[in-house]
C-alpha cells in the first residue's frame, strides 16, 4: 500500500533553523540530550543586523511584556499560557499584556500591532503559523521593541527578532520515529500502516514532526495510509479518526502530533469497539493524562514538548537587559517518554 496523501506545508521548512540537533535523542531507550541545547552562536549583537536589547524605557523598574499567544487549543497551550501568567508579575519585575489569537493568524498579526501601539517594552510571539510575519516584525523593530519568538519558529530573516526559545520539533519527531523503528523490530512487526494526525498546517510543530515521519517512512518502507490535520484539538482529532475508520482500511500505527488529538483518536477507536492497546499509538507533548496512558500501555511513546517556557523566556529577557550575548536559537531540554521512564516522568508532567 502506498502513501496516498503528501505532507502539506513542508516547503515552508526551508527557512527554518532546525538542522544540527536532529539526532540528539533523549529519555527512554535512547541517550539523553546534552546540557547545552543551543544550536546557534549568533547573538543579538552579531552580524545578523539585530541590535535591539530589552530596556526599561519608562524607568519604572518594571518591564512590560506583550505576549501574543496562539490560543487555547490544547492542554499544552493552557499550561504554556499559565506559565507566563505565573512568572511575568511585578514580584519578578514584569507586567504582562496578554493577547489570545484564537488560532487565527490574521488576528495574531493585528494583536502584535496592537501591542506595538500600546508601547510594550518587549514582545513574546508564539506564532500560529510560520509565514507572513516580515512586515509586522519590521514594524516592531522600527518601534525599537525587541521580539522574542517562543514555541514555534518563523520563516523570516533572523535580523527581525532577538531570539527563539522552545522545542526542536523536528528532533522531537525523530525521537518518536526512532522509537517506532526500534519498537517494531523488538516486537517482530514487519509492516507499518500509519494513520497520521497532523497539527495545524504551517505551524512549526506540524512541519517538523511531519517531516520526521515522512523521512522515516521513506527510509523504512512504511505506509502512510491516511493523513489529515486534526488542528491540535481533541474534537477534531476524534472527527478525523472517525472519518478514517469509516473507510475500513488496515492500519496498525497512529502517529498523532499532540496529546489532545491522541485523546480524540482513542475515543474514536473505543466508540468503534476497537481496543486502543492493540495499536501502536505515539503522541507528542507529555500531558499528565497522556503520560499515565504510557504507564498503562495505551500510548506506546510520547515525544516530550515542554510548555513551561515563561521563566526560561524571562531569563533571556533579563540577560538582554544586562547586555549579555543571547544565542539566536536555544532549544528546551526534552526527552522521549516510553515504558522505561513514564512512571518517573509522571511525577513532573504538566496538566491533569
Amino acid at each position: 500500500m502506498k502513501k496516498q496523501i503528501t505532507v502539506a506545508g513542508l516547503a515552508a521548512l526551508m527557512a527554518l533553523s532546525l538542522a544540527g540537533c536532529g539526532t540528539n535523542n533523549g529519555g527512554g531507550t535512547t541517550p539523553p540530550p546534552t546540557t547545552d541545547t543551543s544550536t546557534s552562536t549568533d547573538t543579538a549583537t552579531s552580524s545578523t543586523g539585530y541590535n535591539l536589547q530589552v530596556k526599561d524605557v519608562n524607568g519604572d523598574g518594571i518591564i512590560t511584556v506583550g505576549f501574543a499567544q496562539v490560543g487555547a487549543e490544547s492542554g499544552w497551550r493552557t499550561a504554556n499560557t499559565q506559565s507566563y501568567k505565573d512568572y511575568f508579575v511585578e514580584a519578578n519585575g514584569f507586567k504582562l499584556v496578554f493577547a489570545d489569537a484564537n488560532q487565527d493568524p490574521d488576528k495574531q498579526k493585528q494583536d502584535v500591532r496592537d501591542l506595538i501601539a500600546q508601547g510594550v517594552e518587549v514582545i513574546d510571539l508564539a506564532p500560529v503559523t510560520d509565514s507572513g510575519w516580515e512586515p509586522v516584525l519590521q514594524e516592531a523593530k522600527d518601534a525599537g521593541i525587541p521580539v522574542v519568538i517562543s514555541d514555534r519558529q518563523l520563516s523570516v530573516s533572523d535580523d527581525l527578532y532577538l531570539t527563539y526559545f522552545g522545542g526542536d520539533m523536528y528532533a522531537e519527531g525523530q525521537r518518536v520515529t526512532d522509537f517506532l523503528k526500534t519498537y517494531m523490530a523488538s516486537n517482530n512487526i514487519t509492516t507499518a500502516n500509519i494513520v497520521h494526525l497532523q497539527g495545524t498546517i504551517g505551524s512549526t510543530a506540524q512541519i517538523g514532526r511531519s517531516k520526521a515521519l515522512t523521512e522515516a517512512a521513506a527510509a523504512n518502507n512504511w505506509n502512510i495510509v491516511y493523513e489529515q490535520t486534526g488542528e491540535f484539538t481533541q474534537a477534531k482529532g476524534q472527527e478525523v479518526m472517525e472519518s478514517f475508520l469509516q473507510q475500513n482500511k488496515d492500519f496498525n500505527i497512529i502517529y498523532s502530533e499532540n496529546d489532545d488529538m491522541t485523546y480524540g483518536a482513542i475515543a474514536a477507536l473505543q466508540a468503534a469497539g476497537k481496543d486502543p492497546k492493540s495499536y501502536v499509538i505515539v503522541s507528542f507533548d507529555g500531558n499528565k493524562s497522556a503520560v499515565q496512558m504510557v504507564v498503562d500501555g495505551t500510548i506506546k511513546a510520547i515525544g516530550q514538548c515542554n510548555p513551561l517556557l515563561g521563566p526560561q523566556v524571562g531569563d533571556l529577557i533579563k540577560k538582554s537587559m544586562n547586555g549579555e550575548a543571547i544565542p539566536k536559537i536555544t532549544y528546551s531540554q526534552e526527552v522521549l517518554i516510553d515504558s522505561t521512564n513514564a512512571a518517573e516522568q509522571l511525577k513532573t508532567a504538566f496538566g491533569s
